[in-house]
């Protein structure tokens, strides 16, 4: 890892230490700067808050905003709670696999695109749903999907 996040990270976790529950809010600050918490910036962000590195690690693997790796230019979350599960969803998400070359999600080869399991955007109401670069979209389908994926590999 380069000197820069490394800066980045300390500058941030400086600006954060002394905030009451500040590790959600510096998480969030470092993959806003970053991109996602790289493993790198962990045990600085341990040592700044005074917490373990297994408890930094925990809430970003809790968390399904918050990324270990860089995402492509464009994020395609599928719902995969029990709602979107009944009305379709695990067909939707190996529809999206098999469309975007993926085998279990991850982020494809040319860096387009990044699949995302969640489990839940809210629209329990309307599934199946999915979020394309946080902006949720209800009641998706197979042909839906690969209208809102035309064009995104450009």
């Amino acid at each position: 890892m380069t000197d820069e996040p490394m800066q980045t990270a300390h500058r941030l976790v400086a600006a954060h230490a002394q905030q009451p529950g500040a590790l959600l809010p510096l998480l969030h600050a470092v993959q806003g700067a970053l991109g996602h918490v790289p493993d790198a910036v962990v045990p600085v962000i341990a040592e700044g808050l005074n917490l373990s590195r297994a408890e930094v690690h925990g809430v970003i693997t809790y968390y399904h905003h918050l990324r270990r790796e860089p995402a492509g230019r464009h994020v395609l979350q599928v719902c995969r709670a029990e709602s979107c599960q009944a009305m379709g969803a695990d067909a939707l998400w190996a529809h999206a696999c098999q469309r975007l070359g993926l085998g279990e999600g991850g982020t494809s080869a040319d860096g387009a695109v990044t699949l995302e399991p969640v489990y839940c955007l809210g629209l329990c109401a309307m599934s199946p749903a999915v979020a394309l670069d946080e902006q949720p979209r209800a009641r998706m389908s197979a042909p839906r999907l690969d209208a809102l994926l035309q064009g995104l590999r450009a």
